[in-house]
């Protein structure tokens, strides 16, 4: 008990390259964000026991983070920038720390979440870039975006997205409320970024929109076709996923930074 009152909790702010990683969560004889992590802060820890990372949740092989959060106690008492700095020198090429803060005991990086955005860039050339391969979706079809903007605001709001979670999922309840949902063309890299901000978000979740989207704006379903599928409740009428490689985590809001009455920081 008196080790656990020394103990001084850190929240982390970091951005990986997800390529070559499987997934953020540990696993048995794979490279993943939190064995790498951990490996990390206990080379920095003065205490015997190990270190575990909590992070604000899982994201999975092949996607990449911008800005996600973890948080880790330990015994010893390190500046914040020491922190950036001790772990930067640890770190493989694909992983940076961009901020360190010691926060309250009752801060968690999963529990204390408010909301999340992810962002999502899909290529539209002709055939893959080979240089955009690990870090866009590929989309060769033709894209009406007028038409992907009139039903993006279909899925703001409080929904089931019962149709738009893949296999696998462990969550209890499958409503979320998506508070900012957008659309724009990147013509100098000839992409399409969506931005999406909700208070959490299901196995694939985003990954499945997006597919959904693309499919609208290329004249395969109707433009509010989302409207069909919160009350369908059926993962096959969705069809496809987007690739991992076109999604990024981009913030994680706790109550300090979340806007009081609309999302602002969305750019």
């Amino acid at each position: 008990m008196e080790n656990e009152k020394m103990s001084n909790r850190y929240k982390i702010i970091l951005a990986y390259d997800g390529t070559n990683f499987a997934g953020f969560q540990s696993q048995p004889h794979q490279r993943t964000v939190q064995d790498v992590l951990e490996s990390a802060v206990n080379k920095m820890s003065t205490s015997k026991n190990f270190v575990r990372i909590f992070g604000s949740g899982r994201t999975d092989a092949g996607v990449h983070a911008l800005g996600q959060v973890v948080h880790f106690d330990l015994e010893n008492r390190i500046p914040e920038q020491g922190i950036v700095n001790g772990l930067n020198s640890i770190l493989p090429l694909d992983m940076q720390v961009l901020d360190a803060h010691i926060v309250p005991s009752t801060f968690h990086a999963r529990f204390t979440t408010h909301a999340k955005s992810y962002l999502y860039r899909v290529s539209r050339g002709r055939f893959v870039d080979p240089f955009k391969r690990f870090y866009t979706g590929h989309y060769k079809y033709s894209l009406d975006i007028e038409l992907i903007k009139q039903a993006i605001p279909d899925i703001i709001g409080k929904h089931d997205f019962s149709s738009f979670v893949a296999s696998g999922s462990q969550a209890r309840s499958h409503i979320r409320t998506i508070y900012n949902a957008t659309v724009r063309e990147d013509l100098g890299n000839d992409e399409v970024i969506f931005e999406f901000c909700g208070n959490g978000f299901l196995y694939n979740q985003v990954r499945i929109m997006v597919a959904v989207l693309l499919e609208i704006g290329n004249g395969r379903r109707p433009v509010h076709d989302f409207l069909r599928l919160y009350e369908v409740k059926d993962r096959n009428q969705c069809r496809q996923t987007a690739p991992a490689s076109g999604l990024y985590l981009k913030k994680v809001y706790y109550e300090k930074d979340w806007p009081q009455n609309t999302i602002t920081d969305f750019n």
